[in-house]
């Protein structure tokens, strides 16, 4: 009989903490929904995190292994938003499919610019990240020693060279990730006369 009250006594703490879990993350998902339309505000308060990360690791002086993969994932998010969704050189390949692609002439239709990682989902990868790795600076496990110098050489390497690459199919492929300097198209203007059938 003591069997069964445990089991049920089990079953009731699973439910709570499934309940709770579930409400911390509604409400986890509630707060991002909140903030969606925020976007300077979010990346100043992702900044000021990353300034956080950066005193704390400066001021410590260690755990610049954290600092170096924090680094490394901000850089395969930045690429990931950089480039566009469908990749216009698989899509070279496929030239028989009529998939959407990137316009490559100036008689094609015009067709946005679309991202493989969208700007709030990269700001999310960022300040996540941000987070994780401020809370393992209070760990010493996570200190391993390493020659720092090293590291940011290698980093700074590893960012020219992808950089490059990311430029150069920019470059073959015409496309711009950013909309600062791109043309704007303006329709005709609205006279506000409605002209009756």
């Amino acid at each position: 009989m003591s069997s069964f009250s445990d089991d049920q006594q089990n079953a009731s703490s699973e439910g709570t903490f499934s309940v709770l879990r579930r409400t911390f993350w509604a409400r986890h998902q509630k707060f991002l929904d909140d903030i969606t339309p925020f976007v300077i505000p979010r990346w100043v308060a992702c900044a000021v995190l990353l300034l956080l990360f950066m005193a704390r690791i400066v001021l410590l002086q260690g755990w610049y292994i954290i600092a170096y993969g924090l680094g490394i994932y901000m850089l395969n998010l930045f690429i990931a938003f950089l480039t566009p969704k469908i990749d216009p050189a698989l899509a070279e390949l496929q030239e028989n499919d009529d998939g959407p692609s990137l316009p490559t002439k100036a008689d094609t239709e015009f067709k946005p610019f679309i991202r493989r990682l969208p700007e709030f989902k990269f700001w999310h990868g960022i300040t996540y990240a941000t987070v994780l790795a401020l809370f393992m600076t209070f760990f010493q496990l996570f200190n391993v020693p390493v020659f720092w110098p090293v590291l940011v050489i290698y980093f700074i390497t590893l960012f020219v060279m992808i950089m490059k690459k990311q430029i150069q199919h920019m470059i073959r492929y015409k496309y711009l990730p950013f909309s600062h300097g791109k043309k704007r198209y303006a329709g005709k203007e609205d006279t506000g006369k409605v002209v009756p059938n």
